[in-house]
């Protein structure tokens, strides 16, 4: 065995790797339908006006708006020509004296300026009477108003969000062109990992880590390739790494980044390209690597189940979301007391798990090896290295998990 290099700190490593993964480039086209979550890669310009036509943004009637003038002292009486639903066209004209009956959405009759909402009138016998003048304009939508043709819309970089996406289908598009995602390997380690689904002979368990790992990474914009396990023999680490290396945008291990004897990524990572860090000053998850082959970010995760997926969210989220061109994730933080004394012996910067329950948070930290230490858990509270205890309903600052 071969001890930790000098540790650094959670800052440093998160910087580093930060410094290393940059967003990916190429681009696809896909449909509206699948966009949402996805960021333009060309600008979108509006290939027409919306919306395209003059429309009755009320129910009411179309009129010539001069006509209504006199109502301030006394109701108009207009006759009615013709009645408009959204999505006919008008037959009739709007002349002085006259008005046609629209709907929310229909066209604005030819001739007309201006709609009466029909709280203020009152029809009878073909005509109707106006209680409230109007001037032109009042109550129509006009055609660009929203978005005028030749309009920059979306600019390349932008984040679609459902509304955004509703402004692609308002242009009448039904694809867009967007940055691909950046591909991920996933390769968990160790002789003693079988996949979920076979028998497990004596020392086996089953692979924990690249499960959750991908559901981390698709949640974050990647597109993931889940490698076969990996035994622990040299050549056939070397081999998967390289391998993914070159045909991935970044590789992710579970296992293999601590000082056993199997333990071999660091060997690998410096025979095939840098190791940048090994070992980091937080609890869970010290044993966490760090290093790039060619221009590839290789992280080497622990591979105990709650260590690895505490890292996932402290160091791989950030790393692939900015890959993936996507904005930072935004954490939501809340303040409660804490529900027990905790004592911690670290002497690293800790990330407590916690469960929150009746306003208060209880410690749901157990052992690195217990995935049930993040599954039972509401979020985490970050305790900084030189704290020694935390006292019973002493408020804490959550950051919640996604919920």
């Amino acid at each position: 065995m071969e001890p930790f290099r000098l540790l650094v700190s959670f800052e440093e490593a998160l910087e580093t790797l930060m410094r290393h993964c940059r967003p990916v480039d190429g681009s696809e086209s896909v449909d509206i339908s699948s966009a949402c979550g996805r960021v333009v890669s060309t600008d979108v310009v509006a290939q027409q006006d919306v919306p395209p036509f003059d429309r009755a943004a009320m129910d009411g009637y179309a009129v010539v708006a001069s006509d209504t003038f006199p109502a301030t002292q006394q109701p108009v009486v207009l006759e009615v020509t013709g009645r408009l639903h959204a999505g006919e066209a008008p037959s009739t004209e709007v002349t002085p004296g006259t008005c046609v009956q629209v709907a929310t959405g229909a066209p604005l009759p030819p001739g007309a300026d201006a709609v009466v909402m029909v709280e203020f009138t009152e029809e009878q016998d073909g005509k109707v009477s106006v209680t409230r003048p109007v001037y032109p304009g009042a109550n129509v939508s006009r055609a660009g108003e929203d978005i005028d043709r030749g309009q920059v819309v979306l600019r390349s970089g932008t984040y679609l969000t459902p509304a955004r996406v509703g402004v692609l289908a308002a242009l009448g598009m039904t694809s867009v062109t967007v940055f691909r995602r950046p591909e991920v390997a996933v390769v968990p380690t160790g002789r003693e990992v079988v996949p979920p689904g076979r028998p497990l002979r004596p020392g086996q368990v089953f692979d924990v880590n690249s499960f959750t790992l991908e559901a981390v990474l698709r949640s974050n914009g990647a597109v993931v390739r889940r490698l076969p396990v990996v035994t622990d023999e040299y050549g056939a680490l070397r081999s998967a790494v390289e391998s993914a290396a070159q045909s991935c945008d970044m590789v992710v291990l579970s296992g293999g980044s601590s000082v056993g004897e199997k333990d071999l990524l660091v060997g690998v990572i410096e025979e095939l390209g840098t190791v940048h860090f090994h070992g980091v000053q937080v609890k869970p998850g010290k044993p966490t690597l760090f290093g790039t082959v060619g221009d590839t970010p290789v992280l080497g995760m622990p591979g105990y189940p709650t260590s690895c997926l505490s890292n996932a969210y402290m160091f791989l989220l950030p790393a692939v979301r900015k890959m993936a061109r996507l904005p930072p994730r935004h954490e939501h933080r809340i303040v409660v007391p804490l529900a027990k004394r905790y004592v911690s012996s670290s002497g690293r910067k800790q990330f407590l798990t916690v469960r929150v329950s009746d306003g208060h948070a209880y410690p749901a930290y157990k052992h690195s090896g217990a995935i049930t230490s993040m599954s039972d858990a509401d979020g985490y509270v970050v305790l900084p290295v030189n704290l020694d205890v935390i006292e019973e309903g002493e408020e804490v600052e959550v950051v919640m998990f996604d919920q």
